[in-house]
């Protein structure tokens, strides 16, 4: 009986303190998830050519550790996102229905 009688103090407390947090999500969220713009399309150009040089030199053997299990991620964070946008559009976990 007292601990749902303290329920709503608790909630109260446990929102203020979340508030700051949440506001600071908000504010990379609306960097980080907005679709790119027409000027940074050069920008990706030409990541994506250094990219393919890197892969054709070799240059990617040189990276550390830290550096290559950070991009390992990235590029499983791509392929995730990949199959769950797949899975919205199909509207199904497995299989396309027919």
């Amino acid at each position: 009986m007292a601990a749902v009688a303290k329920l709503p103090s608790l909630m109260n407390s446990a929102l203020a303190a979340a508030r700051p947090k949440f506001n600071i999500f908000l504010q990379y969220a609306k960097v980080e998830l907005a679709p790119p713009k027409l000027s940074e399309i050069p920008q990706i150009r030409a990541g994506i050519g250094k990219l393919l040089s890197s892969a054709k030199s070799g240059a990617w053997r040189n990276q550390t550790v830290k550096q290559a299990t950070l991009n390992t991620f990235v590029g499983m964070e791509v392929i995730f996102w990949f199959y769950v946008g797949e899975c919205i559009g199909k509207r199904h976990i497995v299989g396309y229905k027919v």
